[in-house]
């Protein structure tokens, strides 16, 4: 099973013009494995997972989920996925119980299936006792554990989730996460888009997407471990906008961002760089108090992937 991949996506192509929102992505996500797609907004994500979902046409390229064309046959992907938004797409004039039956309806559910689907859904999203409240009144960590049951009401094989923790509080956010592991570990594959460079963690494999590109692949553990170019730096120093500005002068620095109250400075060589970037810092009259390599985030690989990255034309 694990070897056995439920997603596969080569040179696929999304363009709306000119302007190329998927620009020639190829990727595998196994069955039973968390698949992370990280990028920020624009950068692609939502377009793609529509298209493997069958929602969108693609231009070019190809795309199979669970074996299905998502081009020839998108009806026939529909059947064996399950789909969640970030907008959760319930009907908040409608009951909790009425969202679950009125989606047991849309993925086929049988009679003699949706009353202990029912069950499971309620007792899934923490709603027992809740089951005649109106979904409008629920808080929106309610409503997305409610979204992620209907989305699965009929046991999907392949799970794709659209930002499902946009505006959603940390703990609601953790709680989410937990119901994911436990959907992966019964075999479904999960799908994520996310923009939350710390919840990616969460995931088994994670591809890096900028632009309608992908930048990188691999594991959370293997991209902060070789996906960066060069090594990190961490900086406490005073006064900060004054020394940022001198290391995005300095030739030594490949890349600079604020974290906090410190710098993280990006360079080829570390143990190399640390005296080259103490003194020019000395020389601009900036007090350092700290200067160490540490290991990257995932935002520090993103960020260093990125930042030299022009952006595509826009048509006009």
């Amino acid at each position: 099973m694990a070897d056995e991949y439920s997603v596969v996506v080569q040179d696929l192509v999304k363009l709306f013009g000119d302007f190329a929102a998927v620009d020639s992505v190829s990727f595998q996500a196994r069955t039973g494995e968390i698949f992370g797609f990280l990028g920020p907004n624009g950068a692609g994500k939502s377009t793609t997972i529509r298209m493997l979902c069958g929602l969108l046409h693609p231009t070019s390229g190809t795309a199979s989920v669970v074996g299905i064309d998502v081009a020839k046959q998108p009806e026939r992907v529909r059947q064996n996925i399950g789909y969640m938004s970030q907008k959760f797409s319930l009907y908040n004039d409608l009951t909790v119980e009425e969202n679950i039956r009125f989606f047991g309806g849309m993925y086929q559910v049988s009679d003699s299936q949706i009353a202990e689907r029912l069950r499971w859904a309620v007792r899934m999203a923490g709603l027992e006792g809740r089951e005649h409240a109106l979904t409008a009144t629920l808080a929106v960590g309610w409503k997305q554990r409610l979204a992620l049951g209907c989305a699965v009401l009929h046991k999907p094989k392949v799970l794709f989730l659209d930002e499902p923790t946009s505006g959603v509080d940390p703990i609601s956010r953790r709680q989410f996460w937990e119901l994911i592991h436990e959907m992966a570990a019964t075999g479904v594959t999960v799908f994520v888009t996310t923009h939350y460079m710390d919840e990616a963690e969460y995931c088994n494999r994670l591809v890096l997407i900028y632009h309608g590109k992908i930048v990188a692949s691999g594991s959370p553990t293997e991209l902060k471990r070789t996906a960066m170019k060069g090594e990190l730096l961490l900086i406490e120093c005073a006064p900060l906008g004054p020394a940022l500005e001198a290391l995005e002068k300095s030739k030594v620095a490949t890349d600079v961002a604020v974290f906090g109250n410190a710098l993280h400075v990006v360079v080829p060589n570390a143990v190399e760089a640390v005296p080259l970037l103490r003194s020019e810092l000395e020389q601009n009259a900036i007090s350092v108090t700290r200067m160490e390599q540490i290991p990257a985030s995932l935002e520090d690989v993103f960020v260093s992937l990125t930042a030299h990255e022009p952006a595509p034309a826009v048509p006009r």
